[in-house]
């Protein structure tokens, strides 16, 4: 077995592994865990312009991949356009070095905040060094190795349904470029971290509130005599 298969061919199971179980045990076990635990009082100009780069741009880069894993003819039909690829590209550029942009204020805003950084726990560093780390080769990777858009449907969409049908294909990864397999690998680390971290909240559905029942609050006041 080579570091190729090692990294890309079994890596992602021991992480979409731990992603699951662990996400399970926390919600079932631990259910007061799962919590987004804000550091908004502690500190919040940063706080907003950081959040709101990093939030949208991830969001709106992710849905970019999750399009091209699931309707790559359709990316590619779009793609046959030469200025609808120019402007997919340049977009998603853009949108990558505004959450780079975001990730770094907030990085940089739990290192040299005191209040915050007393707050924050190595798990939060973490986290935000994978996600910066994941947005800068993907931005490397657009800047160097251009048209991502144009080959990602042909390598990188059968790689990952590969790893879902449970037929791993990591010799697909094995000729691409450092920051493209740094990019990959990240991926799978950020899912193999991700249910130890506050993240996690982000995919709770609070429906025990649905069937609960009623809370009465009571206003305890102190009669004027």
């Amino acid at each position: 077995m080579n570091w190729n298969t090692l990294l890309f061919g079994v890596f992602p199971y021991i992480a979409l592994t731990l992603a699951v179980a662990v996400t399970v045990y926390r919600m079932v076990y631990r259910p007061f865990s799962v919590s987004a635990q804000s550091s908004q009082l502690l500190e919040q100009k940063r706080l907003f312009f950081g959040s709101i780069a990093m939030h949208w741009g991830l969001v709106l880069v992710l849905l970019g991949h999750l399009l091209a894993l699931l309707i790559p003819k359709g990316l590619l039909l779009w793609n046959a356009v030469p200025l609808r690829l120019y402007l997919l590209e340049i977009t998603g550029l853009g949108l990558g070095l505004w959450a780079l942009v975001g990730t770094y204020v907030l990085l940089a805003r739990r290192v040299s905040v005191a209040r915050v950084r007393a707050a924050s726990t190595s798990m939060d560093y973490v986290v935000l060094v994978v996600i910066f780390v994941s947005v800068l080769s993907g931005v490397l990777t657009a800047l160097f190795y251009r048209y991502g858009s144009y080959w990602f449907p042909a390598v990188m969409t059968p790689y990952l349904w590969s790893i879902l049908t449970l037929q791993p294909r990591p010799e697909l990864i094995a000729d691409l470029p450092f920051w493209t397999q740094l990019h990959v690998f990240n991926f799978w680390v950020f899912l193999a971290v991700f249910p130890f971290s506050r993240l996690v909240h982000i995919i709770t559905v609070p429906l025990g509130y649905v069937v609960r029942p009623w809370q009465i609050v009571i206003w305890v006041r102190k009669l004027a005599r």
